[in-house]
């Protein structure tokens, strides 16, 4: 049995606070994902990807990033695979997986994300994607 949310609700180690992340981001938990955001976030989505650009405030990550992709790709997951912990950094490997829903077509795709985690809370956020196979799943035949 894999653990939830409420297995890392009390743990402010960085790593830690980053898997919350991921589990509400799954779950589609939008107050917990924010939650894990401090109130001066900082959370960039890479050039090339189709919601590039910083976004600041718990609010403005949910609203301009996670409620979009919701709203574009059906079963948006990101599979948190592997962790690289260095005091306040933490990288994480991982999987975007999803359908467009414009198109159809599946997108399964390796990611990067570098998170800094101060006082418990996630104050810095860089994707890193192959965002040509976003775009490809993005477009019409």
């Amino acid at each position: 049995m894999g653990l939830t949310l409420e297995d890392f609700a009390v743990s402010t180690t960085a790593r830690d606070v980053v898997r919350r992340q991921y589990l509400a981001s799954a779950a589609g938990d939008l107050d917990a994902l924010r939650a894990t955001l401090a109130p001066d976030v900082e959370w960039t989505e890479m050039a090339g990807f189709p919601l590039a650009g910083t976004y600041r405030t718990p609010e403005g990550v949910t609203s301009g990033v996670m409620e979009i992709l919701g709203r574009d790709w059906a079963d948006w997951t990101a599979h948190d695979d592997s962790y690289v912990v260095d005091g306040e950094n933490v990288v994480v490997l991982a999987r975007y997986t999803a359908t467009n829903k414009a198109t159809g077509k599946a997108m399964n795709v390796r990611v990067a994300h570098h998170f800094v985690v101060r006082g418990g809370l996630i104050v810095r956020f860089e994707q890193f994607v192959d965002t040509a196979k976003v775009a490809e799943a993005s477009r019409a035949d």
